[in-house]
């Protein structure tokens, strides 16, 4: 699972130092990859900490910006008004505006679906939101989830949306730096939770009826899942979340599954490298089917479907925040067989990443002034 062949894209210092230094509207970048040459064109580069983003019908992009706006870019300019009518909302450390995704029947069921870190008593905790897009303004407006208890520290949010197949949204929720909690089904802390599209508690989640667990929680064991995609084919819910200092994962979520944290961990302590838990492996614990070791900082995730890239079809994308590369994952089946590691640092902080009109991927780079980069193939 761990020994396999990792590939690490290289371009000139020149054209890396160019493309790093680019503004919006500056030429597009070539780089050779394994399988395909690509250009990187920068959309916009004036979007502050963007986190997440979903496209409309028709082409428009909406973004979140981590300090509590959301924005649209349209045409690829992006509007200098945020689209209206979010409730106010606090960056707090890695917490704010953070994840975003319509209904699966927009435009015609109108919702779009926002986490940020929502302030209370005890501090604050991961919230969702869902409101009507009219125009550049959400209208009736309502929360539909909220993490107990809130805590202290900004750390660990998760935050990120999706629908199932069914219907349900899949919300995900860091253990807010304590850890222990990711094994307290009375906590909402470090676990994956699934509602339906008003916010209420499907019948058939894993501990509806259970006493002393909160009837929403899906998966738990959970450190702070930042990626979240459907598998194209299967359906299934795949996820990759931070281990500590060492041991990101990539897991494939099932219903009523503990993921092991801090039980079980390939990372360890920060600083002094010291074991956490019992080790890597225990009975009734999943193991994840692949992991990074070093750390990665892994954050956003989507699956390659387009036609731009044929030779990505299938394929898994993932952006690193701590090293600024794009990762791509070949797999067979549930298996990794081959990673690539692209963009070397160039850019940023990779923070979302996602598969837009007509096949090309679109990256959000997290930092001050962001940046929107659109990957096109080139050739």
């Amino acid at each position: 699972m761990h020994l396999l062949h990792r590939s690490l894209t290289l371009v000139s210092f020149i054209c890396i130092a160019s493309a790093a230094a680019g503004a919006e509207g500056a030429e597009p970048v070539r780089i050779q990859s394994e399988k395909h040459a690509f250009r990187v064109g920068i959309i916009s580069d004036d979007l502050q900490n963007p986190w997440g983003m979903a496209f409309l019908p028709g082409g428009d992009l909406l973004v979140t910006e981590r300090p509590g706006r959301l924005r649209l870019i349209r045409d690829g300019e992006l509007l200098r008004t945020p689209v209206a009518g979010l409730p106010e909302i606090t960056e707090h450390g890695q917490g704010g505006l953070l994840g975003i995704a319509l209904h699966p029947r927009f435009p015609a069921v109108p919702w779009v679906y926002l986490s940020y870190a929502g302030a209370g008593k005890g501090g604050y905790g991961t919230e969702v939101i869902r409101g009507k897009l009219d125009g550049l303004k959400l209208v009736d407006v309502q929360r539909v989830f909220a993490a107990m208890p809130k805590s202290g520290g900004g750390r660990h949010f998760g935050s990120r949306l999706v629908f199932g197949r069914d219907g349900t949204l899949f919300i995900s929720l860091g253990e807010r730096g304590e850890q222990d909690y990711a094994q307290d089904l009375g906590d909402h802390r470090g676990t994956l939770v699934r509602v339906n599209e008003d916010g209420s508690v499907p019948a058939d989640n894993p501990f509806v009826g259970m006493q002393g667990a909160r009837p929403e929680i899906y998966t738990y064991g959970n450190r702070n899942i930042q990626g979240l995609a459907l598998h194209p084919q299967t359906g299934m819910l795949w996820a990759h979340e931070h281990g500590p200092q060492g041991g990101d994962e990539v897991n494939i979520l099932r219903p009523g599954v503990n993921y092991g944290w801090p039980v079980i961990t390939y990372g360890v302590n920060y600083g002094t490298g010291t074991k956490i838990g019992e080790g890597t492996h225990k009975e009734g614990m999943a193991q994840p089917i692949y992991t990074w070791v070093p750390s990665i900082a892994p954050s956003g995730m989507t699956f390659y479907t387009g036609a731009e890239f044929p030779g990505w079809m299938g394929n898994l994308f993932v952006g690193s925040l701590k090293f600024g590369v794009l990762v791509r994952l070949e797999l067979d089946g549930k298996r990794v067989l081959r990673e690539e590691r692209l963009l070397d640092g160039a850019f940023g902080r990779i923070r979302d990443v996602v598969q837009g009109p007509g096949g090309r991927l679109y990256l959000l780079t997290d930092e001050r002034r962001g940046r929107l980069l659109v990957l096109s193939r080139a050739g």
